[in-house]
């Protein structure tokens, strides 16, 4: 038997070419629901008609000229005490891979001269006392201590005593239970309980493989920082919103105290040695047995909350809304773990904001605070930035990591509102300015408190004319020049329900029917941009900033694309960029979900400065299916990581007939994290 999920919608749902069991299981049909953002702000479209024009005169002009021992181990902008100053230590690394192909194959495909691994696959042991892996006789204490599913946001940490070991941070976003269980073993409560257990996080200890640039887990017997939190571990909630009305439960009459997280997208890593994981669409998890309390109409409304969950009420009624109002006000948030404190309690950050949180990046500003940069993955919503009140101090000691912990729960959000007046010398696209919307003690928002901000900081973000964004996800900055790049995924809406400039090229986009099928115009923003964002005086702390748009992501043949001013001839078709991350020398490597070029999802690489600036080159591509998610490059540049998300969710598709057996172990598919490398052992990419 199958639980009452949520029903499917059409064929094709309107997130690029995500299949319809995809929007069921990851959107919850959120894109198949009316728009949630019913404010008048502008939209960053009003602003990017006369950049993409502009954009693509240059491009058809366009010619090429000649840590402390906890700190993340794997490149990242917050591993930096203090941003890089513009042009001095520069690095322009040039690409030298041969790039994959766009492919339709039930495999990872790399370059010629690279290899991967699996590092870790659903259901392989994460605690000692773990029972082996089988999808026919599962049991949700079982799946409690195995590798969950649907893998996505990957993260490292240097081991504290052993420099051929990692520690691994996986979250996991979502379950399938189609394709995880055979038809009629389990009964709906069975298949309930281990999909709670299957979400959250595994954390897990890895050692360098045979190969330079290889890794493989470590035996659960033989590690001492394995973890699992799954959908009922304990949380702690911090800052200003702690404890509100709209916080506590019959369960919890503090206010201060939750079970488990749920939907965890992307994430960050501190440069203190902790994991930030993101709760997003945490909407499509609660229930509704009766009609929904009146009170908080607009705050449900705006966050797609419309009691249509995924039938978890049945075993744990804090997910009806009906008769738990408040639970739904628990999640929505970043969470912070320490991966080196298995037995530590994770703390739910307030004062970052309420919201379909795709990532959350560090870095550190000019004056020693910490900046976290945060994106609302919907279709109109907004990109914010979190700084600290408190400075971060460097060091391994446990007084300053004691210290650097509470960061993250006083400061100021802010939300980003963009406009078109580029500066008089025509390097930006526009400018734009962070918006504050509260401190931990004071809003800024009129006829809002602050705990009103943090928990329906979408309302707040409205009411001060925030810009509305195409489906903003992952955002970091580079480590060697401290911009900031954003990924804005998609918007197949455009020109629909949301208005455009009849100029705007982007209110209709290029895709194919097919693998090396003809290109076909279809409405909306179907293929994303990655914006490039410049903080005034290349300082995270600074309210001012530069914009420009660096891709106009699509197929190079199509009129409105653009790759950062490079030959459109030379470089590889992108579609849907989702997540990024930067290797040493800069390059930006950007992850995508839900390609409507006619291939499966990949990973490309792209130069950010120098003469190669915009050549984007495809890396990898995953199996049929699935989306890759990551990524990470080593501080070595000698391994890249990805997980590799829902392998085989197209329509149709089911455990006894699944359309991938990826990784090629079991007749079903599995979710993995995997590592890629060279095999001569050089860095990667070059």
């Amino acid at each position: 038997m199958t639980p009452h999920f949520l029903p499917l919608i059409g064929t094709s749902g309107p997130h690029g070419s995500r299949s319809a069991m995809t929007c069921k299981y990851r959107c919850a049909n959120q894109c198949d629901h009316p728009d949630p953002n019913q404010s008048g702000n502008p939209h960053i479209q009003a602003l990017l008609a006369n950049a993409v024009a502009r954009r693509t005169i240059l491009a058809a002009g366009a010619t090429v000229s000649a840590g402390a021992a906890l700190a993340p181990w794997l490149t990242s902008s917050a591993a930096s005490a203090a941003p890089a100053t513009s042009g001095a230590g520069r690095r322009a690394a040039a690409l030298t891979f041969a790039p994959v192909e766009p492919n339709k194959r039930d495999n990872v495909t790399v370059p010629v001269g690279y290899d991967y691994d699996v590092v870790a696959s659903w259901g392989d042991r994460v605690l000692a006392d773990a029972p082996e892996f089988d999808a026919y006789h599962q049991t949700p204490k079982a799946q409690a201590g195995q590798f969950g599913y649907n893998c996505d946001y990957v993260g490292a940490f240097a081991h504290p005593t052993d420099a051929d070991r990692l520690v691994l941070t996986v979250n996991h976003e979502y379950t399938d239970e189609v394709l995880m269980f055979p038809a009629s073993r389990y009964s709906d409560q069975t298949i309930l309980e281990i999909a709670m257990q299957a979400h959250g996080m595994s954390i897990v200890e890895i050692v360098r493989g045979a190969r330079e640039g290889s890794w493989r887990r470590v035996r659960p017997k033989k590690t001492k920082f394995n973890r699992r939190l799954t959908a009922t571990t304990p949380f702690a909630i911090r800052g200003p919103a702690a404890g509100d009305k709209r916080m506590k439960t019959s369960a919890d009459s503090t206010g201060t105290k939750v079970l488990g997280m749920v939907n965890n997208c992307a994430g960050g890593m501190t440069p203190w040695g902790t994991v930030l994981t993101c709760e997003e669409n945490f909407n499509g998890y609660f229930d509704a047995s009766g009609d929904l309390d009146p009170a908080y109409a607009e705050s449900y409304a705006r966050y797609g909350i419309a009691g249509e969950g995924r039938g978890w009420s049945d075993i744990d009624s804090r997910f009806d809304l009906t008769t738990e109002p408040h639970e739904v006000f628990r999640f929505g948030w970043v969470i912070e773990i320490d991966p080196f404190a298995p037995k530590s309690t994770p703390v739910k950050h307030t004062m970052l904001g309420r919201l379909k949180h795709e990532g959350a990046n560090p870095r550190i500003t000019t004056g020693g605070q910490v900046a976290v940069y945060l994106g609302d993955d919907e279709r109109g919503d907004y990109i914010y930035k979190f700084v600290s009140a408190k400075k971060y101090r460097p060091g391994s000691g446990a007084a300053a990591k004691r210290h650097n912990m509470t960061l993250l729960e006083t400061g100021t959000l802010y939300v980003a509102r963009f406009t078109g007046d580029g500066e008089a010398d025509g390097e930006y696209d526009g400018t734009g300015e962070w918006i504050a919307l509260t401190t931990d003690t004071e809003s800024y928002v009129e006829g809002m408190s602050v705990a009103d901000v943090l928990i329906d900081t979408r309302l707040a973000a409205d009411k001060i004319g925030a810009t509305r964004m195409d489906r903003p996800e992952d955002m970091e900055a580079n480590p060697v020049t401290g911009k900031v790049y954003a990924a804005l995924t998609n918007n197949s809406d455009r020109g629909a329900k949301f208005p455009v400039d009849e100029a705007n090229p982007l209110a209709s986009s290029h895709v194919r029917d097919e693998l090396g099928g003809p290109l076909v115009e279809a409405s909306g923003n179907r293929n994303g941009y990655v914006l490039e964002l410049s903080e005034d005086d290349n300082d995270a702390g600074a309210t001012g900033f530069g914009w420009l748009l660096f891709l106009v992501c699509g197929d190079p043949e199509a009129a409105e694309t653009y790759f950062g001013g490079y030959p459109k001839d030379r470089v590889s078709p992108i579609s849907c960029p989702d997540n990024v991350a930067f290797d040493p020398a800069g390059n930006l490597w950007i992850s995508t979900d839900g390609n409507v070029l006619g291939s499966n999802d990949g990973m490309f690489a792209v130069p950010t400065e120098g003469a190669n600036r915009g050549q984007v080159l495809q890396f990898l591509t995953v199996p049929l299916g699935a989306e890759t998610c990551g990524p990470l490059i080593s501080s070595d540049g000698l391994t890249v990581f990805n997980a590799v998300q829902h392998p085989g969710e197209i329509d149709g598709a089911t455990f006894e007939e699944p359309a991938s057996t990826w990784p090629h172990t079991d007749r079903f598919p599995r979710p993995a994290v995997i590592c890629s490398y060279r095999i001569d052992g050089a860095r990667v990419g070059h």
